[in-house]
């Protein structure tokens, strides 16, 4: 009787380890992602890195001033002003834009320029969020905004700035709604156009006489 019994322990315990192995391959792929978070191996509740915001024409809004940004304060030769841009080949452009300004639109004075502001001063999607990028300025904000604050004379002198700078810098009289104080960078972070630009405004700088410009009467 001992033996008839060990023989039906054998042969349930043969079954058992049968079925366990049948089923074995199945067992680790489902236990897996509740181990590892998901089959890839990416660890559960990890999120993407959030991308930095960007103001209208794609440059990164930058959060401070002179500290932990690109974005310094900078002055506008022959014009006794300062102004936040973002250092490097678009403060070359924006202080070229202002200089030219200065000389040939209207003589400029403290109050007459603004740089970077806050993004949350600004509007979003809009062109004046470029200001929270550094890569904006406005040039007598406020009365100059409007439509139609520029003489004729002034107009043109201002159509000749844009017309050198090749289409890399915009301005606010052209857009809807209109802001004629406003002048930006309309192309991105990796256009070489701005570039190019630079390196040009950089070697008329190097060699007086040489670049457009005449002063309006």
């Amino acid at each position: 009787m001992q033996q008839k019994m060990t023989r039906r322990t054998v042969v349930r315990t043969a079954a058992v380890v049968g079925a366990a192995a049948a089923l074995s391959p199945v067992l680790p792929a489902t236990a897996a992602p509740a181990a590892g978070g998901t089959a890839t191996g990416a660890v559960a509740g990890t999120r993407k890195p959030k991308r930095p915001a960007t103001s209208a024409n794609g440059w990164t809004i930058q959060a401070n001033v002179d500290r932990d940004s690109q974005v310094w304060t900078r002055s506008v030769s022959g014009t006794g002003l300062d102004v936040p841009v973002w250092i490097g080949d678009v403060e070359t452009v924006l202080l070229h834009v202002v200089r030219r300004f200065h000389y040939e639109v209207e003589e400029l004075h403290a109050g007459d320029l603004v740089g970077w502001r806050p993004a949350k001063e600004v509007r979003r999607r809009h062109p004046e969020s470029n200001l929270a990028s550094g890569t904006a300025v406005r040039i007598r904000p406020g009365i100059g905004a409007t439509q139609g604050s520029l003489f004729p004379l002034q107009l043109d002198a201002v159509r000749a700035i844009l017309a050198e700078c090749d289409g890399v810098v915009r301005w606010g009289g052209d857009d809807k709604p209109v802001d004629e104080s406003l002048f930006y960078i309309a192309v991105g972070p990796l256009d070489t156009r701005l570039v190019d630009l630079a390196a040009r405004i950089r070697e008329w700088n190097a060699t007086p006489g040489q670049g457009a410009g005449v002063t309006a009467g």
